[in-house]
This record gives C-alpha cells, structure tokens and sequence, in this order.
C-alpha cells in the first residue's frame, strides 16, 4: 500500500485543521519541521469539514485549506464535506 501525504505551513490557521485532520484518522503519522508539518498516512487520509468546524467555531469551506497548503501526494477526491486523498494503483 502506497503512502498519500499532505503538508501545510505550521501557523494558528493550521493548527485546528491539522487537530482534526489527525483525529479523524488515527492511523496517520504527524511529522513537524520548524515551518511545515507533514501528515502522511498509509493508503487514505481524510480532512472533514465538519471537524475542522468544531475547532475552528465557525464555517468552512474546504478551499480554505488550499491559503496554507504546502504540497500533497495521492489522487484528489473532494466534495464540499470532505477532502480525500487516496492512493490507487
């Protein structure tokens, strides 16, 4: 199984998307840097609205995440609830 990942800049804007991001999958792994952290995951990672908006107090719009995003790997899957990133062979 292939490894996906997604990077963002580390900021406060970041903090509760990366929060959620890690408790709504359990199987990932967090890598921080002094300017980015870097969350890869085995075959599937998932960034749900709806928990970034129980941190946040507030809306969002998932192209939200595109103002801090670093990079990312794995095939785009997204509607306006969840943002998936997948590895398929």
């Amino acid at each position: 199984m292939s490894t996906v990942f997604i990077a963002f800049q580390t900021n406060e804007e970041t903090r509760p998307i990366i929060e959620a991001i890690v408790e709504d999958n359990p199987h990932a792994r967090v890598n921080e840097a002094p300017a980015m952290v870097k969350i890869d995951a085995d075959g599937r990672l998932v960034v749900k609205r709806s928990s970034i908006e129980e941190r946040l107090g507030r809306e969002f719009d998932l192209q939200e995440l595109h103002v801090n995003l670093i990079s990312l790997s794995g095939n785009i899957e997204e509607d306006e609830d969840e943002f998936v990133l997948v590895w398929k062979n």
